[in-house]
């Protein structure tokens, strides 16, 4: 049987696998765990700059900036951690040939990419984005209620969601061409770097786009300005925030569409 309890099971036995594998070198795991979580650490500090410098931005405490780094940089390392094989697909599979043997398997080729690898090194930026959410936490008077924690988990839930849409949209464009698939971390790395600030200081059309195009403002900003409990300076109404990181998985069931089509037009290496 192929059905959903089975293909859980066997992810289960593929981030096992993978798990061992990384445990044979416990050393390099360590180091590069600890790589990830000081260069993000760093990043933070860039944050902690332009606000020591300038104060309040846009009429956004340091704080409260602090909340919308923390919660984008968490959805952006779950998402790093899950979808390896995606993140790989035009160089390790496409342009090898390997991907030939995944369609020879009775397996769905989204499970088996998406087991392909769980790098542990990507905690590393999960530990930092839940030190620098403990921060806000003090710096910011949040009221963390059910009602906010669920808000928190959807809005993750969503942005985890969006995240891997735009690395399953990086593996599409592989079907078409291996080379300069690096334009695609505009959406990923640029997108965590635009997302981590309120929406609100940038230039409207760059608004429409963080909203419309690539909807990273529905997964971040509108359910932190919900967790906050305050007006959005924008002009949204406080109904319509929660709801916003349904665009998240909107995003990525476009994405699956485009993934479709692009295994549609795979032609075969014959290897």
């Amino acid at each position: 049987m192929n059905g959903p309890l089975n293909s859980l099971a066997l992810y289960g036995r593929y981030v096992a696998t993978s798990l061992r594998a990384q445990a044979q070198y416990p050393a390099a795991t360590l180091m590069l765990t600890a790589g990830h979580f000081a260069a993000t650490a760093i990043e933070f500090l860039g944050v902690f700059a332009l606000f020591n410098r300038f104060g309040a931005v846009g009429g956004w405490s340091f704080g409260e900036a602090a909340l919308f780094y923390a919660l984008v940089n968490i959805m952006f390392a779950l998402a790093d951690l899950l979808t390896r094989g995606f993140d790989v697909f035009g160089t390790d599979f496409v342009r090898t040939g390997n991907f030939d043997r995944l369609l020879l398997r009775p397996r769905s080729t989204v499970l088996q990419l998406i087991g392909h690898e769980v790098r542990l090194s990507r905690l590393g930026r999960l530990l930092q984005a839940f030190a620098v959410l403990v921060l806000a936490t003090h710096l910011v008077p949040i009221a963390w209620d059910a009602a906010s924690i669920a808000l928190a988990l959807w809005a993750v839930a969503g942005g985890v969601a969006l995240f891997a849409g735009i690395l399953v949209l990086q593996a599409t464009l592989a079907f078409w061409t291996v080379e300069s698939l690096e334009i695609v971390n505009v959406l990923t790395y640029g997108g965590v770097q635009a997302a981590q600030y309120p929406l609100n200081i940038y230039a409207a059309w760059f608004r429409r786009l963080l909203t419309f195009g690539v909807p990273l403002a529905c997964v971040a900003y509108y359910p932190v300005v919900a967790i906050l409990k305050r007006p959005d300076p924008l002009g949204a109404p406080d109904w319509l925030l929660p709801l916003t990181p349904l665009a998240g998985f909107a995003f990525l069931a476009l994405s699956f569409l485009a993934w479709r089509a692009g295994l549609a037009h795979y032609a075969s290496t014959g290897s």
